[in-house]
């Protein structure tokens, strides 16, 4: 399947993903995140723990409640749901909590996507539950640009919880908004990210603003095979792409 088309001057609505894209949460999340999750592989059978950046390489992209269902697959181990709930409530209120310590506002988002949001309505489309999305906006000041009613999080939005790369959490916030791929384009830092809102039919601009140096030439090229349209930089060249 080729990539959706990005033609700027049809576009409306901006699907922003929101780890790694609004917000630098990432490492952060799976620094609080990796005790629980090394608690929750010592259950599978891990004979050693994993340092974050270890668990973020494997994971990267998906919600725990995705990460923990493939880690336990990956162990010979399944999971009964209350148990599995019982560990996802436990990793976001850890992770939530945390974050809520770390990010701030930062005027390279805030303000391309104040300028943004004069022209386009935005979204925010995540895996991350909604309690933690709900958080981090609102420490980093992004809070007002994201009406809660056009916050999509495939943990909490949908009938049943999923994750990226799974597409229905992009699917379920276009048809909610109505607008499909001719008038929204997304907005997505991870390779599986970018995979959800490709298989969703959406122009999907890939972005680095918060990738490290190093990783970025990497980065790039797996966003391409992923099916992005552009890569940009940062948040003001994705202004510059759509103007």
């Amino acid at each position: 399947m080729s990539a959706p088309t990005l033609d700027p001057a049809a576009v409306t609505t901006l699907l922003c993903d929101a780890d790694g894209t609004l917000f630098p949460s990432e490492e952060p999340a799976y620094a609080a995140s990796a005790d629980v999750t090394n608690r929750f592989l010592a259950g599978l059978g891990a004979d050693r723990a994993f340092a974050p950046e270890e668990l973020q390489r494997m994971t990267n992209g998906k919600n725990f409640r995705a990460a923990a269902a493939e880690l336990a697959t990956g162990y010979g181990r399944e999971l009964t749901r209350a148990d599995l709930e019982d560990w996802v409530l436990e990793e976001k209120d850890v992770v939530t909590a945390h974050l809520r310590t770390v990010l701030r506002p930062d005027p390279a988002v805030r303000g391309p996507l104040e300028r943004l949001a004069g022209r386009f309505a935005l979204a925010a489309v995540t895996s991350s539950a909604s309690s933690r999305l709900a958080a981090c906006l609102e420490v980093t000041g992004l809070e007002a640009l994201f009406d809660p009613g056009r916050r999509f999080s495939a943990e909490d939005s949908l009938t049943e919880p999923t994750s990226k790369p799974d597409p229905a959490v992009y699917v379920y916030a276009g048809a909610t908004i109505g607008v499909g791929p001719a008038e929204a384009v997304a907005v997505e830092d991870s390779v599986n990210g970018a995979r959800s809102a490709v298989a969703a039919g959406f122009p999907t601009i890939g972005l680095l603003q918060f990738v490290p140096e190093a990783d970025r030439r990497d980065r790039t090229g797996a966003l391409h095979e992923a099916g992005v349209a552009v890569v940009a930089g940062s948040w003001s060249e994705v202004e510059q792409l759509l103007r």
